[in-house]
Parts: C-alpha cells; sequence; structure tokens
C-alpha cells in the first residue's frame, strides 16, 4: 500500500519533461514525448499485419514452399511474443529511453535487410531483427507514457496511443496491397519494407531530442540469464506447438514433443526465478489486484478479438458466400471504431475510473459475440455491421483504460517490466485465440462430418451442407467461448479495477 501510495502522489505530480538541451520546459512538452512515442507504436503494430498481403508475392519470388512461406509471418510473431517480457526487463535496468531509440534503430536496419533479401532464409532472419526491434518499441511505450503523463490525463493518452495502433493494424493490409500494386521505381513488394526506413529514421531522432533522459540508478542488478533463456524456450514450444498443431496433427510425436518441453522449461523457469534476487519477471507484481486482472482480462480481450478476426472471414465467405472483398469491408468497422472511441474511453476513464469504462466494454463484446451466434447461413448485413461495430465499441471502451489501470499501480522503477508483461499477454491472447479457436472448428466439423459417415473431410467428396453443418456447429461453441470470456472479463473489470485508485484516496482523504 504504501508503494502505491507514493506512486500514485507522483503520478499527480506535474509531469516529467524530456531532455534539458532543448525545449523541454515547454508546458505541453509531455505531448512531443507521446507523438514520438507513437511513431514507434505505429511502425511496429503496421508491421503485424502489412506483409500477409505479400506472402502470396513472396512465395512466387522465391519459388519457395507455402510452409517455408509461412514463417515470413511466424518470424516477426515469435520473436514478439517471446521476448516482449525480456525487452521490459532490459528497460528497467539499462533505461526506457534508451532502448526505445535502440529499438528505432533495429526495427529500421531490420526493415531494410528485409527489402534488400536476396533469399528467403535471408528474410526470415531479417524479420527477426525487425521485430527485435518492433519489440523494444511495444514493450517501452506504455511505460513511456505513464512515467510522462500526470494520472489525470494518462488514460487519455494510453487511449491516442491504442487508437494509433488499432489504425495501423487495420491498414496494414490495405497499405501493403497499394504499396505493391503502385510497384514504386520498380521495387515490387520491396516498398512494404523500404516506407519504414525514413519513418524509422525521422523516429530516431525525435526519440534521441525529444524523449526523457533516463534516471540514473544508484544500484545496477545483474541479469537474469537462466529466466530469460527458460521463459522464452517455454513460450517459443508453446505457440509453435498451438500453430504447427493443425498441420501435423495434435497427437503427432511433433507436436506432444513441443508441449513436453514447454512444460519442462516453464517449470524450471518458476523454479529459478523465485531463488534469483533479481528476477526476470517479478511475481510480486501479480500480488496487486489491478495488474493481475488487467492481464488476464487484457489476455481474454485480444483472444476474443483476433479469434473473430480469424474465424468470421471463414463464415461470411464459406457459409454467407460474400465474395473476400466483401468479407473484409465488413470487418473494417471493428478496428475504425476502436480507433475512435479509445481515445474518448481513456478521456473517461481518466474522470469516472478504469473500472466503469472496462466492465462497460466487455458488457457490449459480450452482448455483440452473443449476438453473433445467431446469424445464421443468411445473414442480414446489416446486423452483422451492427455487431461488428458494437464489437469495435466494447473493445475501444475496454483497452485504453484497462492498460491504465495496469500501469497505473506497479511501481515506477518496474513500468518496463509491466508494459513488456502486459504486451506479452495481449500477444499471447491473439495467438491463443486464432489457434484455439481454429482447432474447436475444425474438431468439430471433421467429427461431424465422420458421423454422416465421411471418413477423411479433406479427401472426400463431402456434400457441401453435411461440411457446412459441421462447420457451423464449430463456429457456434466458438461464440459462445468468446462470450464466456467476455462475460468473465467484465466480471473482473468491475471486482477488481480501480480498487488501488479508491482505497489510496480514501487514505489520503484521511
Amino acid at each position: 500500500m504504501q508503494v502505491q501510495i507514493a506512486e500514485y502522489r507522483t503520478r499527480n505530480a506535474s509531469p516529467p519533461v524530456g531532455r534539458t538541451p532543448l525545449f523541454s520546459s515547454h508546458p505541453n512538452w509531455r505531448w512531443f514525448i507521446l507523438t514520438t512515442v507513437l511513431i514507434g507504436a505505429a511502425m511496429s503494430a503496421l508491421d503485424v499485419s502489412i506483409e500477409n498481403i505479400a506472402l502470396p508475392t513472396l512465395r512466387n519470388y522465391y519459388h519457395v514452399s507455402l510452409s517455408l512461406d509461412e514463417w515470413v509471418a511466424m518470424a516477426y510473431m515469435l520473436t514478439l511474443t517471446i521476448f516482449l517480457p525480456l525487452f521490459g526487463r532490459l528497460a528497467d535496468m539499462f533505461g526506457r529511453t534508451r532502448m526505445y531509440n535502440l529499438g528505432f534503430v533495429i526495427f529500421t536496419i531490420g526493415s531494410a535487410l528485409c527489402g534488400l533479401a536476396p533469399t528467403m532464409e535471408f528474410m526470415i532472419i531479417s524479420r527477426v531483427i525487425q521485430a527485435t526491434g518492433g519489440g523494444l518499441l511495444q514493450a517501452n511505450s506504455v511505460a513511456i507514457i505513464t512515467q510522462s503523463f500526470p494520472r489525470c490525463e494518462l488514460g487519455k493518452a494510453i487511449g491516442i496511443q491504442g487508437a494509433v495502433q488499432a489504425i495501423s493494424m487495420a491498414i496494414g493490409p490495405f497499405l501493403g496491397g497499394l504499396l505493391i500494386g503502385l510497384n514504386l521505381f520498380g521495387m515490387q513488394w520491396r516498398s512494404i519494407f523500404y516506407v519504414n526506413v525514413p519513418i524509422g529514421i525521422l523516429g530516431t531522432i525525435a526519440a534521441y531530442y525529444i524523449l526523457p533522459v533516463d534516471k540514473k540508478r544508484t544500484s545496477r542488478e545483474k541479469m537474469d540469464y537462466v529466466g530469460c533463456m527458460t521463459f522464452a524456450a517455454a513460450l517459443l514450444f508453446l505457440v509453435l506447438a498451438l500453430n504447427e498443431g493443425r498441420k501435423l496433427g495434435w497427437e503427432s510425436d511433433t507436436i506432444v514433443t513441443y508441449f513436453f518441453l514447454s512444460v519442462i522449461f516453464f517449470v524450471v523457469f518458476v523454479v529459478t526465478e523465485k531463488r534469483f534476487s533479481c528476477p526476470m519477471m517479478d511475481f510480486q507484481l501479480y500480488r496487486i489486484y489491478d495488474f493481475s486482472a488487467g492481464n488476464i482480462t487484457g489476455f481474454f480481450s485480444y483472444y476474443v478479438l483476433f479469434g473473430i478476426l480469424f474465424i468470421m472471414p471463414f463464415y461470411l465467405e464459406n457459409i454467407a458466400h460474400f465474395s473476400a472483398f466483401a468479407a473484409g469491408a465488413m470487418l473494417t468497422p471493428i478496428p475504425i471504431t476502436m480507433s475512435l472511441v479509445a481515445p474518448i474511453a481513456g478521456t473517461l476513464s481518466d474522470r469516472y475510473g478504469p473500472a466503469l469504462m472496462t466492465s462497460i466494454g466487455m458488457f457490449v463484446c459480450a452482448a455483440a459475440s452473443f449476438a453473433l451466434i445467431f446469424c445464421g447461413r443468411s445473414p442480414d448485413i446489416t446486423l452483422l455491421i451492427v455487431e461488428f461495430t458494437a464489437l469495435g465499441l466494447g473493445m475501444g471502451l475496454f483497452t485504453p483504460p484497462n492498460n491504465s489501470a495496469v500501469m497505473s499501480c506497479v511501481p515506477e522503477e518496474r513500468l518496463g517490466s509491466a508494459g513488456g508483461i502486459l504486451n506479452m499477454m495481449r500477444s499471447s491472447g491473439r495467438v491463443f485465440g486464432i489457434d484455439i479457436s481454429g482447432l474447436i472448428v475444425t474438431t468439430m466439423t471433421a467429427a461431424y462430418v465422420g458421423s454422416a459417415g465421411y471418413r477423411h473431410i479433406n479427401f472426400s467428396p463431402v456434400p457441401r451442407e453435411i461440411r457446412e453443418n459441421g462447420f457451423m456447429r464449430g463456429y457456434v461453441a466458438v461464440l459462445i467461448t468468446f462470450t464466456v470470456l467476455n462475460l468473465i472479463s467484465a466480471l473482473l473489470s468491475v471486482t477488481k479495477k480501480g480498487r488501488t485508485k479508491i482505497a489510496v484516496e480514501h487514505f489520503l482523504s484521511e
């Protein structure tokens, strides 16, 4: 409680300023800091989705198999997911601004290498380098914002960041397709990577001159190498198992081995962390109500969001028989509404507290998920758009206040670690949401088709009606799962978030 009270008083004091040699005395300097952070947030979020549109082009250009082509996207995703907690920890040890600047440099170099890639293997390695820079940017962006803004403006600032990230991820495929189609200077697909280079250089210069100077640490903590390696290995094998399970079979020796190694490394990680004086992941943070609840609900929210973005195109194209273009257009209200609502939700959470906004957001998402269950095979287009808009509304109401609640309740010296864990949980939610949703649908479809007398769904001439009936069973099961997770998140938001702030305000009033 004493730590939280001290942190509360610090957050409501005047915001920290940027570099002294420039114009850091300007009363609105914190907004220049936010603008600089937004450059990195937009770049790292954009490259999560921009390359997806180029995968068929890359496969034809390099003449490689589909399994190797998929690693262009998977290498970026894996690197982000498994190293985000490490990047946050490094920021706490060596300085958030220093790590953010380094992230700009590495991301820019990685982007240039991707554009130069002579082979697919070189491309995959370059994507790992690019993701390393993106991870340093993602892990530290929320921490720098939290450090630079007073508590009364934190939700608004994080809301603006969330809006920029939502827009970046939404326009990624469109921008990638546009750049490839324009074929500027004969660069073809290479332009989707080269476009990051001038932006990265601009971001590096801005970060150096605008971001606040890192505080000088009186004591240097030791690096937990064992914890870093074991945690990264545990996440790596778990994500590999989830991604490869549908292709290789969940009972295959490879997938079983992946799950086994994941469990072993995770057990070793937990045992060693408890014995290390300066652990990579501070388990004491999980004793804070807002931190634990915020990370759990953040995981659930991304699980639902990306699960819906994954499963709905199959429903819209294969069941409702819309074109691919129409299906993509109908899903755009989700990120658009999120980007419009996020800044407003952040501002309202500053005024009324995060508990109200996050719980309302999750209840809206639960209602939207529940309504999607009853779409049927001939859905009403207007009703679908309303339901997708409601989902975007709920996510926009939830995400910025939730992030603000998580970051507001941790000590300042652990902001980097908290930001890394928060982003890791959301990234893991994206992976689990896609893979588990796909597993449920494929398993239930195969079971239904098998009950109808067809043993091999991929090779037997299964009648379309039977195949669609099987898919719809899996679709309904997935949407019920999403509804339940949203309700759990809503209840956690009501019972957990805001309790730290209320307790501190009550103590200070006495």
